[in-house]
C-alpha cells in the first residue's frame, strides 16, 4: 500500500515543489514506483516536471469536479518509475466550485484510493496557503513534510501550520502524523542558516532529517529544462542533498 506524504508549509518561497520534484525523482531512481500530485494552481511541480501545463485536457481540476476519472488525468511514467497527476491554473476555481459539496475535504481522497496500491510513494504538492485543496491534501496524506527555509522568519508560520495540522488531525484524519522537517537552502558560509537550524532543533519537538538541501545553482536550474536534478546534474551537492533525504524517508 502506498506511502502518501503531503508537502506543505503556507509559506512561498520554502521549496515546496523543489523538493516534491526531487523526492518524488530520487524516489524513482532507487526503484521506488512514485505519483507525484500537483494540487497547486500555478502548476509549477507540472512543468518543472517537463509538461506543458497549458495544453493538458485533464487535470486535478478535471479530476476534482468529478469532469474526468483518475485513470485518464494521470500522465505515466514520464520519468522511469515516475507518473504525475498534473495541475494549471484551472485549478485556482475549484475552490468556488466546491462550496456546499458534501465532503468536499474527502474529494482528493477518494479518488487517490482507487489508486494507491499502484504506487510505493504518492508525494503531493500543496498551494503556499492552508485553503480547501491542502486539507484535501492533508485528509489522503498519511504525513505531512515540512520544508524550511534557512532564513530568520523560518518558524514564523510553522506554529500556524503545525496547528492546522493538528486540526486536519483531530476533526478529518486522525492518522496524520508529521513526517517531519527537512532545511532548504542551506548555506553553511552564514552563521544565519547554522542559527536558524539550532534554534528550529530548540523549538520544535517534531522529527527533523539529517539530510539538509543547500543552496545551489544547478537545483534553481534545473525545472526551466523540465528535469529532476538527478537528471540534470546528477553529481551536483543538490542531487545528493534529495537522495539522501530520499534514503531517510524510505528508511522511515
Amino acid at each position: 500500500m502506498g506511502r502518501i506524504i503531503a508537502v506543505a508549509n503556507q509559506k512561498g518561497g520554502v521549496g515546496k515543489t523543489t523538493t516534491t520534484i526531487n523526492l518524488s525523482a530520487c524516489l524513482a531512481e532507487k526503484g521506488k514506483k512514485v505519483l507525484t500530485i500537483d494540487i497547486d494552481p500555478q502548476g509549477n511541480t507540472s512543468s518543472g516536471l517537463g509538461v506543458d501545463k497549458n495544453s493538458l485536457e485533464n487535470t486535478v481540476y478535471q479530476l476534482v469536479i468529478g469532469a474526468s476519472p483518475i485513470e485518464d488525468c494521470i500522465i505515466d511514467n514520464l520519468f522511469e518509475n515516475l507518473s504525475i497527476l498534473p495541475s494549471n491554473v484551472n485549478l485556482a476555481g475549484a475552490e468556488i466550485e466546491l462550496i456546499g459539496i458534501d465532503e468536499r475535504e474527502f474529494i482528493l481522497k477518494k479518488h487517490i484510493e482507487k489508486i494507491r496500491n499502484n504506487y510505493d510513494y504518492i508525494i503531493i504538492d500543496c498551494p503556499p496557503s492552508l485553503n480547501t485543496l491542502t486539507v484535501n491534501a492533508m485528509t489522503t496524506a498519511d504525513t505531512v513534510l515540512v520544508p524550511i527555509q534557512c532564513e530568520y522568519y523560518a518558524l514564523e508560520g510553522l506554529t500556524q501550520l503545525i496547528h492546522t495540522i493538528n486540526l486536519v488531525k483531530k476533526r478529518l484524519n486522525p492518522n496524520l502524523e508529521i513526517e517531519g522537517v527537512v532545511f532548504t537552502m542551506f548555506d553553511a558560509r552564514t552563521n544565519l542558516s547554522l542559527q536558524v537550524v539550532e534554534n528550529v532543533k530548540e523549538n520544535l519537538k517534531q522529527n527533523i532529517y539529517k539530510s539538509i538541501i543547500p543552496r545551489n545553482v544547478r537545483l534553481a536550474e534545473a525545472p526551466s529544462h523540465g528535469l529532476p536534478i538527478n537528471i540534470y546534474d546528477p553529481r551536483s551537492a543538490g542531487a545528493e542533498g534529495y537522495r539522501d533525504l530520499a534514503d531517510e524517508v524510505i528508511d522511515r
